[in-house]
């Protein structure tokens, strides 16, 4: 970790010596100076990090190294640390001199923000106004540049100090283990990363490059998409003397990525070892002999692959069918028992497409119980606790959990055995996990680490060292799947004996260490720098906290941790990021789009603790439960996380964490926001309930990133202007109508969020609505993204000169905005997602001036009356996702739509008024989910035997002359769910009971769903279940249906 605290330290320095023209000649030569001594540190670093630590000294020797990388003379330095980090690190003297260089590394860091505080301070008034300040404060800059560069020169002299030291006490061993400092600068010269494109199939695939000569190897790195699966590409070559880069015996090996994330295990052909389980489980589950509520708790210790068993039953064709409702709780240590009734109510009432009650945050939880029980009544359900830590659990849940003698399931996954054993005063089983033994082990190995081998097989030259690192793992199946994202990037058999001797090392002289810690210390290791920073700071996020990933990487960004790279934009390289945090298994993938890309991440617990050790002890960051932090904890703390709190935090002490970076709060409670912190780069206040913005927010003039969605703000400071380093903004959700003038003077925002979803209507026009917007905003030339935007009337003829952004989404747009908006989507050409919808659904909208779309637009949303359907239609060959609302044409828009050859979501909304029939007689190869809603005249749908063959989800709404079931619907033999809602009494005769006329064609589909309007309301009944009560009808209220319409348009928007 020095040497990521070297390596970001480099590119800050060369960021203020590249905007800052201002320097003063001392801070000026002092930062230059620092820069080379941090440029050779970090090659020492490189070596230092993937070195395993031996002793205490040792680590906080290693932990001084990254303190000093902060530091002036950090170019040298990081040669040094380098070396270092492929040393192993004995002594107390190392491990503290180590430590020395990560505190001097920060130091330097607050020093060259401070700077720039100050600087930024001098730009925010007009040209008269800076003229004033200059003459009336010169005296001031002048004593603060001169401060800071005392600062710079005083922490040169301590650093030009450390070989004097490093010969006293010893230290010099390290870098005598390694390569010399010419031998570090030529390999820091071979790192590169560059935009490969690839074409395969015709589909554009994106590739991130990285070169790396170590030794006698050159490594290329390669992400790509292919066929819209993910994939890692390693080209590995070997290196001539003195070369610096591989010239000869390339070989390319490519490893499929899109399962390397989940859960250990993931497709039933790549199930190693816990076939057994899952058939007793199974057998438990759906043992028709046992009608009572039947408790199945499921033990073994972390990693053991509890989760992946009970998933693969979870999810199993066979539960679905047997049971009425699911639910899948994560509990974790630290639970809420009303947070947890919570939970189950929004898994139910998802499950069951019903509308989450919108008061629910505010009931208590007798209320919490009666809504559980209300919906459980005559129902068979099963529910999943994952990861419980306490018998408690049982006492606090069981009075919703309803028995009333339909063989309801619940299954409890743990660590330990007395949770498991306890007395839950009901029939209960209890399965133990089984570590693999060594040939499923040696098997689940090769699966992970030779994926892209012939059959699957360990290379000859590595098998004996590859069965000897499997060994040590002991069976446990995280800690080989850890070992694999090390090792499969690695070829030479020197490679391999190096990182085995490094392992034998660490559990011959630790007795005490668990197998697994030390995997996974060797997994965080063998690490980039800049992905250290990325893995750790991952745990700022709750336990089992689903990360968006769009989130994430932006905040990556905010706190610098991702590079620059010439041709590549700063989230592509970010993305690149995570894939590989991905690969490694060091995330975990909980949600995906249609083609498997990433949605949402999560860290696995025993990583997340791994990344919360590690982070306090690199002073890296912290998470807060509950307890204020101490003033030595406040002093030293970079990043925090509120996520819990047990009373108003107004008497924080936030002055004195003035070297805070990042603050993300995950509390419900009110809160005292943060004054004075002018080294802040992130303020991350999704969800919490405050109302107000202080003014002194406009004095952080290091901001990157302000997330205020779902918060109850109002509006922004008049002034925010000043925050000229913002990257991101988001207000997605807030109460935020309008935004100020000074907005326009954010020449640094890349992404600007504002859509405002009005979920009580969301079967209406007016569904959404945007943010009114200044025209200047055409002025911020950096932005990305641009959604919810509610334009004046003269934006839409200046909004063609944005033509960087990749999404923009309007709303209110009126018909007089054709030419206007043709002309600037056409300039677009970089555009990935658009949206569009008009003032009302009387307006037209016309797109015939657009001749052609921008070529890579991928998610496409029209909410507006259209003449007929756009001739470029055709030439959407990228298109993901499609939604057509209120569109009430009168041309069949199927032929035009159905050769799109990637779309994979499709939404018609009362689109179509001109027959009675649609018929799917061709394409839609890759189509995933298809939603029809409220077409008055359509009586018939027609589903040719090919059409759609990947179709899961298939919703049909409020079309009442529909009579019958859709013609092939038989053919779709992955469909997953089948929702009919206010349709006629008719069509649902056909299908309800295994003795009705069309009920054959829909048993395969697990789901099938109906809806009612009653002059009580709605009702909601399950027509696929094969129980005695399939056909009582839940007597349950529904708000309005959360509709599939709505979940693709706002795929498109967000």
């Amino acid at each position: 970790m020095a040497l990521a605290a070297v390596g970001l330290l480099i590119g800050r320095i060369v960021s203020a010596l590249e905007n800052e023209a201002s320097l003063i000649g001392g801070v000026q030569d002092e930062l230059i100076q620092l820069n080379h001594e941090l440029t050779s540190m970090r090659a020492f670093l490189e070596d230092a990090d993937k070195t395993t630590i031996q002793t205490e000294g040792e680590k906080t020797w290693e932990a001084n190294v990254r303190d000093l990388a902060y530091n002036h003379e950090l170019t040298s330095m990081r040669a040094f640390l380098e070396d270092a980090d492929k040393t192993t690190i004995q002594t107390e003297g190392e491990k503290t001199w180590v430590a020395n260089v990560r505190d001097l590394a920060y130091e330097v860091e607050d020093i060259i923000d401070e700077y720039m505080y100050y600087m930024n301070k001098q730009k925010v008034c007009g040209k008269f106004t800076r003229f004033l300040r200059q003459i009336v404060y010169a005296p001031k800059n002048l004593w603060v540049r001169h401060r800071i560069a005392t600062k710079l020169q005083k922490i040169n002299s301590m650093i030009k100090a450390i070989p004097e030291r490093n010969r006293c006490y010893g230290v010099d061993r390290v870098g005598e283990a390694s390569s010399s400092s010419q031998d570090h600068q030529s390999r820091l010269s071979n790192l590169s990363e560059s935009s490969l494109f690839f074409k395969d199939d015709d589909q554009r695939c994106k590739a991130t490059t990285t070169g790396l000569v170590d030794g006698q190897k050159t490594t290329t790195r390669c992400f790509l998409c292919s066929r819209n699966e993910w994939f890692k590409l390693d080209r590995v070559g070997v290196a001539g003397p003195g070369s610096s880069s591989g010239s000869h015996d390339h070989q390319v090996q490519v490893r499929k990525l899109n399962n390397a994330e989940d859960p250990l295990f993931f497709k039933d052909d790549d199930l190693v070892g816990i076939e057994d389980g899952k058939k007793q489980l199974l057998d438990w589950l759906v043992d028709k002999e046992e009608s009572q509520r039947t408790v199945i708790s499921v033990v073994g210790i972390g990693g053991s692959g509890k989760t992946t068993l009970v998933a693969q039953a979870y999810n199993s064709r066979i539960v679905k069918r047997q049971f009425d409702c699911y639910a899948w709780i994560t509990v974790s240590q630290k639970f809420v028992v009303d947070d947890l009734l919570r939970s189950m109510i929004k898994e139910f009432y998802g499950g069951a497409k019903e509308a989450i009650p919108v008061d629910l945050s505010s009931l208590s939880y007798r209320e919490l119980i009666e809504m559980i029980t209300n919906f459980l009544r005559l129902k068979r359900y099963v529910i999943v606790f994952d990861d419980v830590w306490s018998s408690n659990l049982w006492r606090d849940i069981h009075v919703s959990l309803l028995d009333e003698g339909l063989g309801s399931r619940v299954i409890l996954t743990t660590r330990k055995e007395d949770v498991a054993s306890s007395s839950f005063r009901v029939k209960s089983h209890v399965h133990y996990i089984k570590l693999l033994g060594a040939s499923d082990a040696w098997n689940l190995f090769c699966m992970k680490a030779f994926s892209s081998n012939p059959n699957r097989c360990c290379p000859q030259h590595l098998k004996t060292l590859a069965q000897d690192l499997v060994a040590k793992c002991k069976g446990l199946p995280l800690a080989i799947v850890a070992l694999r994202g090390v090792m499969s990037s690695k070829y030479l058999e020197s490679e391999w004996r190096n990182i085995y001797s490094s392992l034998s090392w660490e559990l011959s002289n630790n007795p005490g260490l668990e197998v697994v810690k030390t995997i996974l210390l060797l997994s965080f290791n063998d690490l980039p720098y800049r992905l250290k920073c990325c893995f750790l700071y991952c745990c700022l996020f709750p336990e089992d906290y689903k990360i968006k990933r769009k989130r994430l990487i932006r905040l990556w960004m905010a706190e610098g941790f991702v590079e620059k790279v010439r041709g590549r934009t700063p989230e592509e390289v970010a993305e690149s990021y995570l894939m590989e945090l991905i690969c490694r298994s060091m995330l975990q993938v909980v949600v995906r789009n249609q083609f498997g890309r990433p949605k949402r991440c999560k860290m696995h617990d025993l990583m997340r603790e791994l990344a919360i050790s590690t982070s306090e002890t690199e002073k890296f960051c912290v998470a807060y439960y509950g307890r204020e932090a101490n003033d030595e904890e406040s002093a030293t703390n970079r990043r925090m996380s509120i996520q819990s709190i047990d009373r108003e935090l107004q008497s924080w002490n936030w002055k004195g964490m003035m070297k805070l970076r990042s603050l993300l709060v995950f509390v419900v409670e009110e809160i005292a926001l943060p004054l004075g912190l002018r080294l802040l780069r992130v303020l991350d206040l999704e969800n919490a309930p405050i109302e107000v913005l202080p003014e002194e927010l406009v004095d952080l003039f290091n901001l990157r990133y302000l997330n205020l969605k779902r918060t109850r703000v109002k509006e922004l400071p008049k002034s925010i202007g000043r925050l000229f380093n913002l990257n991101t903004l988001d207000i997605t959700d807030s109460k935020i109508e309008v935004l100020p003038a000074g907005i326009t003077e954010l020449q640094n925002l890349r992404h600007l969020m504002m859509n405002h979803f009005e979920y009580g209507i969301l079967d209406g026009f007016y569904f959404s609505r945007g943010t009114t917007t200044p025209s200047n905003i055409c002025k911020l030339k950096s932005l990305q993204v641009l959604t919810g935007v509610e334009p004046p009337a003269d934006l839409m003829k200046r909004i063609k000169s944005m033509t960087q952004l990749k999404r923009i989404g309007f709303t209110n747009m009126r018909e007089v905005d054709e030419e206007d908006l043709c002309t600037a989507i056409q300039n677009m050409s970089l555009l990935r997602r658009l949206s569009v919808r008009m003032i009302d659904e009387d307006e037209y909208l016309r797109m015939d001036a657009l001749s052609s779309p921008p070529r890579y637009l991928k998610k496409l949303a029209l909410v507006g009356k259209l003449e007929k359907v756009p001739c470029w239609f055709h030439s959407l060959q990228n298109l993901t996702a499609l939604s057509l609302g209120w569109s009430r044409l009168t041309e069949d828009p199927i032929p035009y739509i159905q050769a799109l050859p990637n779309l994979g979501r499709l939404a018609l909304c009362n689109a179509y008024e001109g027959g009675g029939q649609l018929c799917f007689s061709e394409g839609f190869h890759k189509l995933r989910i298809l939603c029809l809603w409220n077409f008055p005249q359509l009586n018939e749908i027609i589903i040719e035997r090919g059409v759609m063959p990947g179709l899961q989800e298939f919703n049909i709404w409020r079309c009442m002359q529909l009579k019958i079931l859709p013609h092939g619907i038989e053919y779709l033999e992955d469909l997953q769910e089948l929702d009919l809602m206010f349709v006629t009494n008719e069509l649902i005769e056909c299908i309800r009971g295994e003795g009705s006329k069309d009920h054959q064609k829909v048993q395969h589909i697990p789901r099938v769903y109906h809806r009612k309007q009653t002059p009580d309301g709605p009702k909601y009944e399950l027509l696929s279940r094969s129980t005695v009560v399939s056909d009582i009808c839940c007597q349950i209220r529904v708000v309005r249906s959360f509709l599939s319409f709505m979940v693709v348009l706002h795929c498109c928007l967000e």
